[in-house]
């Protein structure tokens, strides 16, 4: 695993895109800061510049460094969850302005997978992360149902866990108002 954690931060680092496994389904990711990595992706996946795609970090100390205001909330929300959980978040700062919603909002899910958590822990930057498929077509429940145009179209695709057939389950997603306003968007 630790050979392919360089291999993946050496392709961020460089504005690359990444096919990872994720606490959920497997990702295509790339660096969260960087307008030109998060473009490309974009036209990977097909996908409209106004569709969001969320990040992953690996603590919830990160958080206060890209959004304006973490209600407080959100942090229990996180520990006590059972299941991936992605907050989308008010006033998000420090991020591509590609990746940023027209509201100023951004999807970030803490991640506890062992390559995910290790590899944004040494890029130090959260990493977006989105479904490993083309635009309108069904999200992959392992690497085998990955559309072989996806994999030729990424800058390294990472050899951990390609043989795991466990389906994946996607996370919960709610909305966090700066009011302290829960909106759930999918359980």
């Amino acid at each position: 695993m630790i050979e392919d954690v360089k291999a993946a931060l050496e392709v961020l680092q460089k504005g690359g895109v990444i096919l990872y496994p994720t606490d959920t389904i497997w990702g295509l990711g790339c660096d969260a800061t960087n307008e030109e990595a998060v473009k490309r992706l974009y036209a990977i996946k097909n996908r409209e510049n106004t569709k969001n795609m969320l990040v992953l970090m690996e603590n919830v100390a990160l958080l206060e460094r890209y959004v304006d205001e973490v209600p407080e909330i959100a942090y229990d929300l996180i520990e006590l969850s059972d299941k991936p959980l992605t907050i989308i978040y008010d006033g998000a700062r420090n991020m591509a302005k590609n990746l940023i919603a027209e509201d100023g909002s951004i999807g970030i899910r803490i991640t506890a997978e062992k390559f995910s958590s290790e590899l944004i822990r040494r890029f130090k930057r959260p990493v977006v992360s989105t479904s490993a498929n083309i635009s309108g077509k069904p999200s992959p429940a392992c690497f085998d149902e990955i559309d072989p145009e996806i994999i030729a179209a990424v800058d390294y695709v990472v050899k951990y866990r390609q043989d795991d057939v466990q389906k994946a389950v996607p996370s919960s997603i709610m909305k966090l108002g700066r009011g302290g306003e829960i909106k759930i968007i999918r359980e």
